[in-house]
């Protein structure tokens, strides 16, 4: 696990079986660090938590909850949180098991990795392997940093994860004027709408896609240690030329849907035209250096 560390331990309560687990986050964030300093001298900005009753500085030890209406206020201390039931639950409750199609992605909060800490971890298969199997997904209760949550319990690869759930009063109940128009959508939009889709069709390979902002923020602080102020922005970053029709507002959809597929099939053609000649570079390069070799 290298430096991965556990933020929880317990077990996964299955009818009669335990199933003993650690869990570890199963995400971590690429942002680039930084902090915030007065423009004037560079000085580090400092947060207070100060106390507009008495003006003093508060330690966070000495700080507390409160809860107020308008009408009533009411201090929650830290042992009015303690004493609350369910504060110290090590199980994973399984409470059902859903069909995996069932959980809309709007609901999904977190992802948790599970790793089997049993020395003989058979339960644990057996668990994901019945999850595989059966296309089911578990509905869990967890508590977290005291916090009693609603998780899902699905397979990843080989291991077993939960992904905390919002609860459903959680959701927005929302019902925008436009989605309800009886707006008429025509055959030969929906065909040509479809071929768009068609022309954009590809498996979904997360790897290829990288933080643009993150890449060009670690590019400029890389520029400014090695130029310091003299750096030139515009020689740093170019304005890239925009295409002749980028911009121009296409009013009609049956139009757009045309202009959008033929965009979409010229731009793969371009883009196995540069494969091929770079495949055709390598080639050149290996028969090259076979004919030296030789």
């Amino acid at each position: 696990m290298g430096a991965m560390r556990a933020i929880w331990s317990g077990s996964i309560a299955f009818g009669l079986v335990n199933v003993p687990v650690k869990l570890y986050s199963a995400t971590e964030s690429h942002d680039v660090d930084m902090h915030q300093v007065h423009d004037k001298d560079g000085g580090r900005i400092r947060y207070q938590r100060k106390c507009e009753e008495c003006g003093e500085v508060v330690e966070y030890s000495e700080i507390e909850k409160a809860y107020d209406d308008g009408d009533h206020r009411v201090i929650i201390t830290k042992d009015d949180i303690e004493a609350l039931p369910a504060e110290d639950d090590d199980d994973i409750e399984v409470l059902q098991f859903v069909p995996s199609d069932q959980i809309d992605s709007i609901m999904l909060e977190k992802s948790y990795f599970l790793e089997p800490t049993s020395k003989t971890p058979k339960a644990y298969l057996l668990l994901r392997q019945t999850l595989d199997d059966t296309d089911r997904t578990a509905i869990v209760k967890i508590t977290l940093r005291t916090r009693t949550r609603l998780a899902i319990l699905r397979t990843c690869g080989k291991m077993l994860m939960i992904q905390t759930l919002r609860w459903a009063d959680e959701i927005r109940d929302v019902d925008f004027k436009g989605v309800n128009s009886k707006a008429k959508i025509g055959k030969k939009e929906l065909e040509m709408a479809a071929t768009l889709v068609e022309s954009y069709s590809q498996d979904f390979e997360p790897e290829e896609f990288e933080d643009d902002y993150q890449v060009e923020l670690r590019k400029l602080i890389d520029a400014k240690i090695e130029a310091g102020d003299a750096l030139d922005l515009e020689e740093t970053f170019p304005d890239e030329d925009e295409d002749d029709d980028a911009g121009g507002e296409v009013v009609d959809l049956m139009e757009a849907l045309r202009q959008s597929v033929s965009k979409s099939r010229e731009s793969k053609k371009s883009g196995s035209k540069k494969s091929a000649s770079s495949e055709k570079k390598s080639d050149s390069k290996r028969s090259t250096s076979k004919k030296k070799a030789s």
